[in-house]
C-alpha cells in the first residue's frame, strides 16, 4: 500500500517482496500492557525471537501521526519511554494520523497496517473479546477477525473475558479457532479453560497447511491460532479464577467501566497474584512470536 501516512521499513519491504517470513507485533504491550522496563526489554525480545527463527519481526505503531510498519530500535525506545500514548484501534487511525500523534496498536488495528504492508500473520498475547457479564461490550479485535485475512497467534482471549461467550462469537461469525497442540482453548494465564476446539495442528505445517486451504476456498477473515502458555510460567486454573473474581469486584466497588477496565483488571489481577500473571504474560508472548515464525516461514516454504 502506497500511502503518505504509511512508512514501511525496506526491509519488511523486500521479505514481502520476495515472499520470504514475516510476522507482525502489536504494540499496545509495549506502551500500555507491560510496565517499565519490561516493556522494552519484552519488546526487544519479541524482535529477537522472530528473527532468530528465520523471519522478519514487524512491529507496528503510530509515531508522530505516521503509520510505522516495522520499528527500528530508537523507536522501539521511544515508543517504551513516551507518556500518553494512544491505544489505537480501527476507529482511531484518522484521529491520530490527522493531529500527528503517538499511538500503539491493539491486534485490531495491527492486522489492518499489517495487511496494508502483505504481511499475513501477527503474534500477540492475547485477544480481546466478550467481557463478562455484558453480550454488548465485544471488543474491536473480533469483528476485524473476520474482516481481515490474518493468522492471529495468541494464548486464546484474556481470561479476565468471557471465554465462553467469546468462543461462541466466532463461531457464529466463521472464525476458525485452532488449537495449537492442545484440543481446548488456552485460558490465556493457564493451559486449559475446560472448552473443547473443534480444529487442532500439532505443528507448523499443518497450520500452514489449513491456512492455504482457508484462502483456495475463498473464507473471508482470519484465523485464530491458540497457544498455551509455557507450563513453567502458566498459573492453575483456580488461582487466576480467585485472582480475576477478586479484580472484578474490586472494579464494580470503584465503578471502573467502559475502555478502562481491561488495563484496570490486569494490573488487579497482577497484583493479587504477586506479580506471576506478569511473569506467564512476558513468557506467553515470547512462546507466541516463536510459535507465529515457525508458521510464518512454513507458509513461505510452502507457498
Amino acid at each position: 500500500m502506497k500511502n503518505v501516512y504509511v512508512d514501511v521499513l525496506d526491509e519488511i519491504k523486500d521479505a514481502i517482496a520476495e515472499n520470504q517470513p514475516v510476522v507482525a507485533l502489536e504494540s499496545t504491550v509495549i506502551a500500555h500492557g507491560l510496565p517499565r522496563p519490561y516493556n522494552l526489554d519484552t519488546a526487544q525480545r519479541l524482535q529477537d525471537i522472530v528473527r532468530s527463527n528465520d523471519a522478519i519481526p514487524a512491529t507496528i505503531a503510530i509515531l508522530d501521526g505516521i503509520v510505522k510498519i516495522g520499528l527500528t530500535n530508537d523507536e522501539l525506545e521511544q515508543l517504551a519511554n513516551a507518556d500518553n500514548v494512544i491505544k489505537v484501534s480501527r476507529r482511531d487511525f484518522a484521529n491520530v494520523v490527522t493531529n500527528k500523534l503517538t499511538g500503539a496498536t491493539t491486534v485490531a488495528s495491527t492486522m489492518i497496517a499489517a495487511s496494508w504492508a502483505g504481511i499475513n500473520i501477527i503474534a500477540t498475547g492475547g485477544i480481546g473479546g466478550v467481557h463478562r457479564g455484558s453480550d454488548l461490550d465485544v471488543s474491536a479485535d473480533l469483528p476485524e477477525i473476520t474482516r481481515t485475512s490474518m493468522i492471529v497467534v495468541c494464548s486464546g482471549a484474556k481470561a479476565i473475558l468471557d471465554l465462553p461467550a467469546t468462543l461462541e462469537w466466532l463461531e457464529t461469525y466463521g472464525v476458525p479457532v485452532v488449537g495449537y497442540g492442545v484440543d481446548e482453548l488456552p485460558a490465556f494465564y493457564s493451559q486449559s479453560s475446560g472448552i473443547l476446539l473443534d480444529i487442532k495442528a500439532d505443528n507448523a505445517l499443518e497450520v500452514a497447511e489449513l491456512w492455504k486451504n482457508h484462502n483456495e476456498l475463498g473464507m473471508s477473515g482470519g484465523m485464530l491460532v491458540t497457544v498455551p502458555p509455557p507450563s513453567k510460567e502458566a498459573l492453575s486454573s483456580t488461582e487466576i479464577e480467585i485472582a480475576i473474581t477478586s479484580a472484578i469486584d474490586d472494579a464494580v466497588k470503584h465503578n471502573v467501566k467502559g475502555k478502562h477496565i481491561t488495563p484496570y483488571l490486569l494490573e488487579k489481577v497482577k497484583k493479587f497474584t504477586k506479580g506471576d500473571s506478569l511473569k506467564v504474560n512476558m513468557a506467553l508472548l515470547e512462546n507466541n512470536a516463536y510459535i507465529a515464525a515457525l508458521i510464518s516461514k512454513s507458509i513461505s516454504d510452502t507457498g
